[in-house]
């Protein structure tokens, strides 16, 4: 078995498939060249966010058994297209999912407490209380959609603090437990104070948040995003923040993040970002809400081990 890795990873990966014989080559400096004309004599592939592996690579990868992508989001692989070439697809979002459920908490927190716009005043010298007068969690109904391992996670993290979740995902069901409800969807725009997002990329949840269904909330709530960014069409989150529908935002992506994880410099980007950094109630963060020191090394291991039990 000969695996090449094309980004920089955790070392405990590594270790763990030659460990059990797999003969690893490790080129972080491969370019899409490269890959292309390398691909073709290995037996797995193992990615992060360098370069998409869609029907070009795929075509090339005479010998490929699996694409593993130390990561939950999948949207860089042309999945379908592996899995018709009897690929298989292999990610690690339990590598993830704690330091993205507490980053979640996180965002909300800040939004709830105004902690970046007090902290910025009392570095300006401003003392100002009640301009800074927060809201608690306790009593709030919190909408998540997209009930997988960060979901959840975020989820377990709320268990403490005496609110009502609400969870809806379209592809599970009788998923209630302990720490959130299952709903309709329809439900959860009735009754939510916040939402949170933890869907994954595709044709059917991008710009899934747009103006018709920011719309069908009953209440203004508070957004919260830590999956992708174009799962949130920009333009419509300002306009409904401009007529308070949403009454602040947490997001630590963004529409216009690209592929290698930057922001697209156009004029209708810039033009919308800068509208929305004016924002005082926006916290933002550059998708770092699964990049901890500690997920760094489980998003390895974890990986490790799944490509390990599918090759055994």
């Amino acid at each position: 078995m000969k695996v090449l890795l094309i980004d920089e990873i955790h070392p405990v990966l590594i270790e763990r498939l030659q460990a059990n014989k797999v003969i690893v080559d490790y080129f972080p400096e491969y370019s899409r060249e490269d890959i292309l004309r390398e691909i073709s004599q290995y037996d797995g592939i193992v990615v992060r966010s360098k370069i998409k592996i869609d029907k070009q690579v795929i075509d090339l990868a005479k010998n490929l058994k699996f694409i593993a992508r130390s990561g939950a989001g999948m949207d860089s692989i042309d999945v379908d297209y592996a899995q018709q070439k009897g690929i298989s697809c292999i990610n690690s979002p339990e590598g993830n999912r704690d330091a993205v459920g507490e980053h979640t908490l996180g965002l909300l927190l800040s939004l709830f407490n105004k902690i970046v716009v007090a902290d910025r005043e009392v570095r300006q010298g401003l003392w100002q209380r009640e301009e800074n007068r927060g809201l608690e969690v306790k009593g709030k109904t919190i909408g998540i959609i997209g009930y997988g391992n960060m979901g959840r996670e975020f989820a377990k993290r709320l268990s403490g603090f005496d609110c009502k979740v609400l969870a809806y995902d379209k592809y599970k069901s009788n998923f209630s437990d302990d720490f959130a409800k299952e709903s309709t969807l329809f439900s959860l725009q009735e009754e939510c104070d916040i939402l949170s997002l933890h869907v994954p990329l595709t044709e059917e949840t991008k710009y899934m948040v747009n103006t018709e269904f920011i719309h069908k909330f009953q209440k203004p709530f508070y957004l919260i995003n830590t999956s992708r960014g174009k799962v949130v069409k920009l333009s419509s989150l300002i306009s409904a923040m401009e007529n308070k529908k949403i009454l602040g935002a947490g997001l630590d992506v963004l529409e216009y993040e690209n592929f290698s994880n930057e922001i697209t410099n156009n004029t209708v980007a810039n033009n919308e970002l800068q509208k929305l950094f004016s924002f005082n109630n926006v916290v933002l963060t550059p998708h770092v809400a699964g990049w901890t020191r500690e997920s760094y090394y489980k998003l390895s291991y974890f990986l490790a081990e799944k490509i390990l039990s599918s090759i055994n």
